[in-house]
């Protein structure tokens, strides 16, 4: 289906013609309109007889949508959006609207519904993008000014309500309203407010109120197919329907406008109650109720993700075309609509009409505006003839919708696309109708006789919460500005914000990411809440240049100064009493002494005279020599080694792997880490090759060549020299280079196909014990170690087991060997990191016990070739050898009285409930940990937690790192709801399910997931958004990206694998997770993805992204997509060829090469700037990612499509749209 494209217009924003047309579905009704037009881009014919006049009984038509003027009454807590969802109690002044008289039944011709069965039988919502008469709309109140992604207002209401159906919800600039929403102004509504248009005053609604309740959620939905069995079907897009973002429960009073009548902002239309003056500024709740489905509501430009805010002043936008953006890409859809990008038969006419963004109604004849009963929007208004308003330029009613819109002036974009981005017809989503006639409708309702399809009461993307958006916002508001940590319990910067870190007395982001930072003073509350209390703990992570690494403090013999009884070390919250002479601790209220020599005078107020001379006592990160007392044995450590232990059997010498890391084994040597860059590291090295065999090399510099030791009998490992075995490489470095030259052709003609691993590892343990000091092996494998030896394994590869109760058992070890040689890893120091290369099942879930367990890692390159993952696997060898790294370390985390830490996650290994061992720490490793209550907390004094590392630097040096984090108590839930962080709790939910798998099936892992989450939100509605009816969905305004990025989790590969996805893939993403921090996490389950159309070569800054979605993607267009470990250049069928020319040398779509791995050096500055872009991508990520390019219609474009998540995937994962409709139930059912 075509994606992303603006149905016929030449440009983005064309105005809509009178009627409004273009739309590319056949007639709405399933007739095309006799006008003459190809069948897809027939305008809209409309469910002309089908629909009843009038609305529903019962039915108003604003009633999915909750007025704006309404919501800010309703919510009014300053942190929750309320997404529409749905019904809302009355407007609140005013007569009801008026078009709710019309008498439109229920389930008129055919019964029709528009989504899963009905509760209560709620009428449906009308279909959004009706058209709508903005008539009458008191634009005397103040509106906001935005720049209105529009431009001037439509003339007709069809356009109008066209324009409203293209309009982007959830994105406009921010607003001091709430993110997100733009400060309201003149012309338009504020649009956070949730707006309830009162009738204007000036006109007097037309047809009388209905006296009906509204509908209840029921009539939308009809039963619901259950949310993770089969995927929804057409009909109801989740098993409920959208929530309406409106769905209410039953009776509730008249709601306010339906989409389709897109609470303008400019104005209530006519048949709204009346109005007084516009609505009040909206709470910055955002409540989405905004726009309801169909409607966006105005509240940022559009931001389309990458698009600017359309223009001000032009003329509107072609109302169906979401496109507000300039720029080639179109926006989605809304929702509901059976989009323009999916065009697809439209539902069937009977019914009402289709909600959310359906297509204009079939203009009756005779009927200027949208005609009126029949269109579920207020179609009651009295005239349909806009009145002009300020700001309204009258324009033609909707003629009859013919031709297509005309080309606006002065817009820029992309020339026309036909019918959809993509040229190939897609299913689509659900919810959506399908393409073409005669196309199998996916997930959408039947073409003819159904006339509710569930197309009609979808929710339009761009009213639900954009991740872009929040993103954006948060750099605007935070990115200019030093994070300065000196203030207790503020929440930073978001991980994809750059901004810079002043430590003034709490650790850097950087460093730790808390869930929250106003914790519940109590258990009961925490409890309550479901939010879970974790920190994500970077402790060496590699800071900017511009910032300072943590200071050095040599307290010489004595060592740091602590608290006697918690052993907590000096701190900036320590406090100082008696002059100076002792110190009270803050983690446990305990008194201690202060040693004579770091005795100092207070001042006035009580600090010491020399806080700020001394980093443990005025910053959150620093770091203590340690003493002898800190040492293994009471002996200061001896240098790390590095051993490389290269498996030469037939697949990887086959593969060119030997060759390749030996060659680079030469100049990488020449890299290995220093503290000082000027002196040559001190960490010395050994070589070890095998098969079924293991070979030691001597390469003493003393030695003319290398010498090499077999050692056969592989179940009793032993060292088979000491002398020469750890060498230093600028000593010994003719030696080494003789054998790395020697090895690929000692092997070149093996035939060995079986190899050892058990003790491969053992051998390299057996040589850090024999020279006493702690280090890293480098192993380097390609297949399942079948060969008879400790450690064996056998190929257990059963895809059956997937989805049953014993999948468990595919992710927990097949031998209990490993387990024991990880725990003898970890107490010599000994870290492993591995590197794979296999062509078939190898096992990950076993072999990857060791480097898990030791703070390695492990890195793999199925069907590796080396033409085209030499540069892969050489960048991440470099990276990996180059690191900074501790050995040997201990983390321990304290926490004042009142919490506790009680669970912890990442690549470690603990043999007590508090001490984690790490026998590698590298500064890309994240140790996750949670924390419980254990007594109340006082809001006074806040809760504290303080991370200390003990570990051997890359030098020898023991050192202890400390990092200080205070947040705040709170006693009110709100507090706690105001000052979370989505990205990090998403990062500890998915570690907790990953985790989880080891243990129960894989259903169970995603219900909790949804479930809890379900709770967090349902204590928010229940105890902290303004009362509104049940058919809203409010979010707290920093959760509001929970649901999306959830639904990202229950759908990764390891959590919800499609059929292609194998076990090894599944345990190597478990693996990964467990130890990434917030920004990868972040990246991994919701990638990042440029529109390098939009590129601007003379800036510094990177286009703005766009969201992960196929509607998202413009066949014009280019489109670089990365999440850590991928790297994807996809290529519109359209691109102009400029721009091809610009990024692959040539102009033409069908001479680029899917299978470069790089581009090609090109002397034009836009091909220099993207080459910066993707070096500076990667730098970013610990993962160097291979360059995929991805024409459309490609075979490789399936995988692409994989990491658009917005979407529904390929195995059975909900759309956003549909995760958020079922999350909305969810949320329902537990508060009912």
């Amino acid at each position: 289906m075509n994606v992303n494209q603006q149905p016929q217009m030449a440009s983005p924003y064309r105005q809509p013609q009178p009627g409004y047309q273009g739309y590319p579905q056949p007639g709405y009704g399933g007739g095309h309109m006799p006008a003459g037009y190809p069948a897809q881009n027939a305008p809209y014919n409309g469910p002309g007889s089908a629909y009843q006049q009038g609305p529903p009984q019962g039915y108003s038509p604003y009633a999915s949508f909750p007025s704006k003027t309404l919501t800010t009454n309703l919510v009014s807590d300053l942190s929750s959006s309320p997404l529409d969802l749905g019904m809302r109690g009355p407007p609140t002044s005013g007569a009801p609207p008026v078009s709710a008289a019309q008498n439109y039944s229920q389930f008129a011709q055919g019964d029709a519904q528009n989504g899963p069965p009905p509760m209560g039988a709620p009428q449906q919502r009308p279909p959004v993008s009706q058209p709508y008469t903005p008539g009458v709309m008191n634009m005397s109140g103040p509106q906001p000014p935005y720049s209105q992604p529009f431009g001037a207002p439509p003339a007709s209401m069809q356009q109008m309500t066209n324009q409203m159906a293209s309009m982007q919800v959830g994105s406009t600039a921010p607003s001091p309203a709430g993110t997100g929403y733009a400060p309201p102004s003149v012309s338009q509504a504020p649009v956070s407010a949730a707006y309830t248009p009162a009738a204007p005053h000036t006109f007097p609604p037309t047809s009388a109120a209905p006296t009906q309740p509204l509908l209840t959620e029921g009539a939308a939905q009809t039963a619901p197919p259950s949310y993770y069995g089969s995927p929804p079907t057409a009909q109801q897009p989740f098993q409920n329907a959208p929530p309406s973002f409106s769905a209410a429960g039953p009776t509730q009073p008249q709601a306010p406008p339906p989409v389709s009548q897109h609470s303008y902002p400019q104005g209530p239309p006519v048949s709204q109650p009346p109005f007084s003056t516009a609505p009040p500024p909206g709470p910055r709740t955002q409540s989405y109720d905004g726009p309801p489905p169909g409607q966006p509501s105005f509240q940022r430009p559009p931001l389309s993700t990458s698009q600017p805010p359309m223009f001000p002043g032009g003329p509107p936008p072609p109302t169906s075309t979401p496109s507000q953006m300039p720029g080639g890409m179109p926006p989605q859809p809304p929702v509901s609509q059976p989009s323009l990008y999916h065009s697809g038969p439209p539902p069937a006419t009977s019914g009402f009409p289709p909600q959310g963004g359906a297509p204009p109604r079939p203009h009756l004849p005779g009927m200027q505006g949208p005609p009126m009963g029949s269109q579920g929007p207020p179609m009651a208004q009295a005239n349909h003839v806009p009145p002009s308003q300020p700001g309204m330029s009258p324009g033609p009613h909707n003629a009859g919708m013919s031709g297509p819109p005309q080309p606006q002036p002065g817009m820029q974009g992309y020339p026309p696309q036909q019918n959809g981005a993509f040229g190939q017809v897609r299913g689509p989503q659900p919810g959506y109708a399908a393409p073409y006639a005669g196309q199998p409708n996916y997930g959408a309702g039947p073409t003819a006789p159904a006339p509710a399809q569930s197309a009609p009461k979808r929710l339009d993307p761009d009213s639900i919460p954009s991740p872009i958006q929040v993103i954006e916002d948060d750099k605007v508001n935070k990115g200019s500005e030093p994070f300065t940590t000196g203030v207790r319990g503020q929440a930073p910067p978001l991980v994809t914000t750059n901004f810079q870190v002043k430590d003034q007395g709490n650790a850097s982001p950087r460093y730790i990411r808390c869930t929250a930072y106003n914790i519940p003073c109590n258990s009961d509350m925490a409890k309550q809440s479901q939010v879970p209390l974790a920190a994500v703990i970077k402790p060496l992570a590699t800071l900017p240049p511009d910032e300072t690494p943590p200071y050095l403090v040599d307290h010489g013999e004595t060592g740091p100064i602590r608290c006697n009884r918690c052993k907590a070390y000096m701190c900036p919250f320590m406090h100082f009493i008696e002059g100076g002479r002792r110190f009270q601790c803050s983690f446990c209220n305990c008194v201690t002494e202060v040693p004579p020599h770091y005795f100092q005078h207070l001042d006035h107020t009580g600090k010491r005279v020399d806080c700020y001379e001394r980093p443990e006592l005025s910053m959150g990160s620093y770091e203590f020599m340690a003493t002898m007392d800190y040492c293994k044995n009471n002996k200061f450590p001896q240098p790390p080694a590095y051993i490389f232990l290269i498996d030469v059997s037939y697949n990887a010498v086959k593969s060119g792997m030997v060759g390749m890391v030996c060659q680079e084994l030469k100049t990488l040597l020449d890299y290995l880490p220093r503290e000082n860059p000027e002196v040559e590291s001190n960490i010395r090295v050994g070589f070890v090759t095998y098969n079924k065999v293991l070979h030691f090399y001597n390469v003493k510099a003393s030695l003319a060549q290398p010498q090499m030791m077999v050692v056969s009998d592989v179940a009793d490992m032993f060292l088979p020299l000491l002398d020469g075995f750890l060498v230093n490489v600028s000593e010994s470095r003719m030696v080494i280079e003789s054998l790395l030259d020697q090895i690929p052709e000692m092997f070149a003609d093996t035939r060995e196909t079986e190899t050892v691993y058990g003790p491969v590892i053992q051998a390299g343990l057996e040589a850090l014990k024999a020279a006493d000091c702690a280090g890293k092996l480098f192993i380097f494998h390609s297949s399942l170690p079948i060969a008879e030896a400790p450690g064996k394994l056998k190929n257990r590869e059963d895809k059956k087991l997937v989805g049953t109760d014993k999948e468990k058992s595919l992710f927990q070890p097949q031998v209990g060997f490993y387990n024991t040689l990880a725990k003898e890893c970890v107490a010599q120091g000994c870290c492993v990191d591995l590197f794979l290369f296999p062509n078939q099942y190898v096992d990950v879930a076993t072999l990857g016990v060791v480097p898990t367990s030791t703070g390695g890692s492990i890195y793999k390159y199925t069907y590796f070739q080396a033409a085209s993952d030499q540069e892969r696997f050489l960048n991440d060898l470099r990276r990996d050898v180059q690191k900074q790294m501790g050995f040997d370390a201990v983390l321990r985390v304290r926490t004042s009285t009142g919490i506790r830490a009680t669970d912890f996650f990442g690549s470690f290994y603990m043999s007590n409930t508090t001490d984690v061992e790490l026998a590698g720490l590298d500064c890309d490793k994240t140790v996750t940990v949670e924390f419980r209550h254990d007594d109340k907390l006082s809001e006074e004094t806040g809760a504290l937690m303080q991370c200390a590392v003990l570990y051997t630097s890359c030098s020898g040096q023991r050192r202890l790192r400390i990092h200080n984090m205070a947040v705040n108590c709170c006693s009110q839930l709100a507090d706690l709801y105001r000052n979370c962080e989505t990205d990090t709790i998403i990062n500890f939910l998915a570690k907790y399910a990953y985790r989880s798998l080891l243990s129960g099936p894989t259903k169970n892992v995603r219900d909790s997931l949804v479930n809890q989450c379900a709770q967090i939100l349902a204590c928010y509605r229940k105890n902290c958004a303004s009362p509104s009816s049940a058919g809203q969905l409010i979010l707290p305004e920093c959760m509001k990206l929970l649901p999306v990025y959830l639904n990202c989790v229950l759908k990764s590969d390891v959590l919800q694998p499609g059929a292609d996805v194998s076990l090894d893939d599944r345990a190597y993403l478990r693996q990964l997770v467990s130890a990434m921090d917030v920004a990868e996490s972040h990246a991994f389950f919701y990638p990042r993805l440029l529109p390098l159309q939009k590129l601007d070569v003379e800036s510094t800054s990177l286009p703005v992204a766009v969201r992960d979605s196929e509607e998202r993607l413009s066949r014009g267009g280019v489109y670089l997509l990365e999440n850590g470990l991928n790297l994807f250049i996809w290529v519109g069928m359209n691109a102009q060829q400029e721009l091809l020319q610009n990024i692959f040398g040539t102009t033409s779509f069908s001479q680029i090469d899917p299978s470069m791995t790089s581009l090609p050096v090109l002397d034009n500055p836009f091909s220099k700037r993207l080459k910066e872009i993707i070096e500076s991508i990667r730098a970013q990520r610990s993962r160097y990612m291979k360059l995929i390019v991805v024409k459309q219609e490609d075979k490789l474009e399936l995988i692409f499509k994989h990491f658009l998540v917005e979407d529904k995937s390929n195995n059975g994962g909900a759309s956003y749209v549909d995760f958020l409709c079922h999350m909305h139930k969810e949320i329902r059912q537990l508060l009912s």
